[in-house]
């Protein structure tokens, strides 16, 4: 046999049997962009006031975003310096376009409705038109997805940017111009001081392109734009790494089980065939994005706790071109359509519950529209107000108007004077003896939080535990809401009048 002969054989083995890429038409690519970008915005707007309310990391975006970007500057100095440029960035669109809700989460709509759209080209460059807008329809179906298209963070963000940095390196590795490396890393770089865990997505282009076996002046190429992205992140990296503090609630993996099943569910897709012939197969990117920022961010928690699902949203990217490409894949297969059309309509199914779920108050952890009313509701004008501990100050922070009759009994500097987000609070034995001023006392405790060791709290609860007594509690999402009268008084009543110390008629903001 000749060597021409034995050719063929020898690129089956390197390759397996599916379909060369074929140029894409026009309208092709022009429906693959549009469509995910559509039913994004459209699930993206479908119940985005969730009854208006709010959460509290949310609650926190809409608070600085409010505040002058020096204002922005100097609190970050203190705490979430990590998110001080995306702060910076709502700040900019809340003076164009107003500071509402739909304004706080319309941003991020937009962003995963572009990522979107990103999924689908990177499907569609790497596994062909159908596949591409497969993956693009599938992304914004993802319940993670979903959640996080309408909350005011930057996690939407970074998901965009992260996917159009992974759509900028696919195009770079053939092409190897230095602009379409500098747009690559600037992308990066942006996702990365947006929010620092969207680094370990360098991580994985970094795995994939090892694992695709390119030329070495692409993998040189990629190294030295992967050192600036790093270069550029260090000095958020080092200054952040101080306020660690901001991470100690992390008790252990924050929502694991969506990652590991996600995880699982692109493993078994990549065993099949998927994609076409090129420098970079569909599997080879998908897999390493979809799996290892996870998997390091969990490495990370053996030492410090670290892992929250949104930290790694992106890896959503990799799951819904896995998905995309794999119903492409099992589509050419099946010489009927009708299994296919069953598959679908059963996980459409399947979606519809968490979907309604993901749009209701109780699908977040807290819900700081219904602390700050129960709190209006219980409090009397004049009565003290308390919060255990003084960093929920937040969770009534976002409408000033429900504790404005009331007087915080420890804030001695408001949040906005002070550069902080729960403000500063005044010693502990000035805390109690304020307290002593009251007869009756709101008291606002977050749910699941443990009582602090620090000083001030404990003169809070033993001046609680030793002078008053509980008249009521009121439950919401996310925290309790408890009215405490002093002993000495056997009925309820307002608090002093206005001619006793420490009425003010109003809070200390």
């Amino acid at each position: 046999m000749s060597l021409d002969e034995r050719a063929p054989a020898v690129v089956r083995a390197v390759y397996p049997p599916v379909p060369a890429r074929r140029q894409s038409p026009g309208p092709a690519r022009a429906v693959v962009v549009i469509a995910p970008l559509s039913l994004t915005i459209a699930l993206g707007l479908w119940g985005i006031r969730r009854k208006n309310t709010m959460w509290g990391d949310e609650s926190v975006t809409y608070q600085l975003a409010h505040r002058d970007l020096s204002q922005i500057w100097h609190t970050a100095q203190h705490i979430d310096l990590v998110h001080a440029l995306y702060y910076a960035v709502m700040h900019e669109i809340f003076g164009l376009f107003g500071g509402g809700l739909l304004t706080l989460r319309l941003p991020s709509v937009l962003a995963m409705s572009v990522a979107a759209s990103g999924v689908g080209l990177l499907a569609l460059r790497l596994a062909g038109p159908r596949a591409g807008l497969l993956a693009g329809l599938v992304f914004p179906l993802l319940p993670q997805v979903q959640k996080y298209a309408q909350e005011g963070r930057s996690y939407a963000m970074v998901c965009a940017l992260v996917t159009w940095a992974t759509y900028a390196l696919v195009v770079s590795v053939p092409h190897r111009a230095r602009w379409r490396w500098a747009v690559y890393g600037s992308t990066m770089l942006l996702a990365c001081l947006l929010h620092e865990f969207a680094v370990l997505a360098l991580v994985a282009h970094g795995v994939t392109l090892v694992v695709s076996r390119v030329p070495r002046p692409v993998l040189r190429a990629w190294s030295v734009t992967a050192a600036g992205v790093v270069a550029g992140l260090l000095p958020l990296a080092i200054c952040s790494a101080g306020q660690s503090e901001q991470v100690s609630w992390i008790g252990g993996p924050v929502r694991l089980r969506y990652f590991l099943v996600v995880a699982v569910v692109g493993v078994v897709c990549a065993r099949a065939p998927l994609g076409v012939r090129g420098p970079v197969r569909l599997s080879v990117l998908a897999v390493p994005i979809l799996v290892l920022p996870g998997l390091l961010l969990l490495s990370a928690s053996l030492v410090k706790p670290l892992f929250v699902d949104r930290y790694v949203l992106y890896s959503n990217i990799g799951i819904a071109l896995l998905l995309g490409a794999w119903m492409d894949h099992f589509h050419r297969r099946q010489r009927s359509s009708r299994n296919v059309w069953i598959a679908v309509a059963a996980v459409l199914a399947a979606l519809v519950p968490p979907s309604l779920s993901l749009r209701t108050p109780e699908s977040r952890s807290d819900d700081v529209t219904a602390i700050g009313a129960a709190v209006r509701k219980e409090g009397r004008p004049g009565d003290g107000l308390l919060y255990l501990s003084g960093r929920h100050r937040i969770l009534t922070a976002a409408n000033p108007e429900d504790t404005r009759f009331l007087t915080d009994l420890a804030l001695a500097q408001d949040p906005v004077s002070s550069n902080t987000l729960a403000g500063v609070e005044l010693p502990a034995q000035d805390i109690a003896a304020r307290m002593l001023e009251f007869d009756r006392i709101v008291a606002v405790r977050a749910a699941g939080a443990h009582a602090s060791a620090n000083p001030r709290e404990e003169a809070k609860t033993s001046t609680l535990r030793r002078h008053f007594r509980e008249y009521g509690t009121t439950h919401v999402n996310g925290a309790r809401v408890t009215v405490y009268v002093r002993d000495h008084d056997p009925s309820p009543k307002a608090g002093p009048g206005p001619n006793s110390p420490g009425a003010s008629g109003g809070s200390m903001r």
